[in-house]
């Protein structure tokens, strides 16, 4: 039997690292999911396994080049973004992979604000909102202030897409849609890396530019295949909607982070848009998406948890917890009118609730979602503002979590809600990316599944 021509795509997340083959008709037909203990930086604080990572991608390719109804044509991937190796000129590791959530010495970028008009203008600029650590272009800022040998020693600082990228075609490069997420680096009215990053010598640590739609020929065990530099996993997840569909939309990528991103809303990001976690991905055509974030995945994940705990219950049990309109509706009643936020919360109200004040497990999961969908519905609204869509695509975990969907469409009755089953947009947004360099058939019109949750008005 002649092999199936397939592309593989490695699709990093922050909890789940995942391996796919996705045939000429965007059909999974292979996957591969795992997980990996988390080592701790010099300060004792929890990061990557960056050398599991990196064998865990050698092995893997390996094991799909032996099969032998497969014949890899590519490969690309995927990652969480603000994620920095800093390589030498060999492409060796010399720090470890710093985590975005690693708390951030305010005084060290502070002179950098100051020196381009203060917090406001300097986020405005970025459209990055000031985050700490998970400005990577401070990241790398730190390691020159405080690693100044190891700085000095650094060939490359490659986003986490482009090191796995690298680790085949043996090349360094970087690509506008990693650099082009919070990062701080790229001024978006100019077009290119913002003064400061050339004024800290921070821009000759950069690899070259390449176009994300870009590949590079290379071989591995025995085998020829194109190499996509890596993507965003964000603005991955955003192409085959682009692909798919050409009326405006918002497209609410769910995972660790809830991202809502609008690529038909081109108003200039505002201070309080700023200050709530607004901000702008670059597309892989290198266009600018306005888009607002939420860490309700994560949130989701821990008070998930502290239910099960209080009620007796395994936590796989919320993995599918039907809808009760009558709970959401006598919990959403207790809501007093001139409650909705003025701000985004770095947590939603959940975290202060009291569990007893609850009959059972399922009232109480109810309540969760509400109060996540009240932080959701602000971080919506600021993308929302200005542009005339009248549709949102829910990809990711949230996608499948009928209590999440029937809350959103009762949260924006005005807009049509659907769930895309398609719930590797990521990978198979990498896939497309690269879509000329390997595939001999043209784009399906039907990559996106979807399911429509009825308008309903909130009581």
């Amino acid at each position: 039997m002649k092999p199936i021509p397939v592309i593989a795509i490695f699709d990093v997340g922050k909890t789940n690292k995942k391996l796919f083959l996705f045939d000429e008709d965007y059909q999974i037909v292979y996957e591969k999911s795992a997980r990996f203990i988390e080592t701790i930086d010099e300060d004792g604080f929890p990061c990557e396994n960056i050398d599991s990572l990196r064998q865990s991608v050698f092995d893997s390719l390996a094991e799909i080049s032996r099969l032998k109804q497969f014949d890899v044509k590519a490969v690309n991937f995927s990652t969480y973004g603000a994620s920095l190796v800093y390589v030498d000129a060999n492409g060796e590791p010399l720090a470890p992979l710093y985590n975005y959530l690693k708390p951030y010495p305010e005084e060290l970028n502070k002179d950098i604000y100051d020196r381009f008009g203060g917090n406001d203008a300097f986020a405005a600029a970025t459209a990055s909102p000031i985050l700490g650590s998970l400005n990577s272009g401070m990241q790398l800022l730190r390691l020159k202030r405080e690693k100044a040998e190891i700085f000095n020693a650094v060939k490359y600082a490659l986003h986490l897409p482009q090191y796995l990228s690298f680790l085949i075609s043996g090349q360094f490069f970087s690509d506008i849609t990693s650099i082009g997420c919070h990062t701080a680096l790229w001024d978006f009215a100019q077009n290119r890396y913002h003064e400061w990053v050339e004024q800290e010598g921070l821009t000759k640590k950069m690899a070259p530019i390449k176009k994300s739609d870009e590949t590079i020929k290379a071989n591995f065990a025995a085998q020829a295949f194109e190499v996509g530099i890596g993507l965003h996993d964000s603005s991955a997840a955003l192409i085959p909607y682009l692909v798919s569909f050409h009326e405006p939309f918002v497209l609410i990528s769910t995972g660790t982070w809830c991202i809502s991103m609008n690529p038909f809303n081109h108003s200039p990001l505002t201070d309080t848009e700023l200050q709530n976690d607004c901000l702008c991905y670059l597309e892989f055509n290198g266009k600018p998406v306005k888009s607002s974030r939420v860490f309700s995945g994560y949130e989701h994940e821990q008070q998930v948890k502290r239910i099960a705990a209080h009620f007796g219950e395994d936590t796989i049990k919320f993995r599918a917890i039907a809808f009760d309109a009558e709970v959401g509706a006598a919990l959403r009643s207790k809501i007093p009118k001139g409650e909705p936020l003025d701000h985004l919360q770095k947590e939603s109200n959940f975290k202060d609730r009291d569990l007893t004040q609850f009959e059972n497990d399922i009232e109480a999961y109810h309540q969760l979602i509400i109060d996540l969908m009240q932080q959701q519905a602000y971080s919506l609204n600021m993308v929302l503002r200005g542009s005339s869509v009248k549709r949102i695509f829910v990809d990711g975990g949230f996608s499948k979590n009928a209590v999440y969907m029937n809350l959103l469409a009762i949260a924006l009755p005005d807009i049509e809600i659907f769930a895309a089953s398609m719930a590797q947009a990521t990978a198979m947004g990498a896939a497309l990316a690269i879509h000329q360099s390997w595939n001999t058939k043209s784009v399906p019109g039907n990559i996106i599944a979807l399911k429509y949750y009825a308008q309903r008005k909130a009581n």
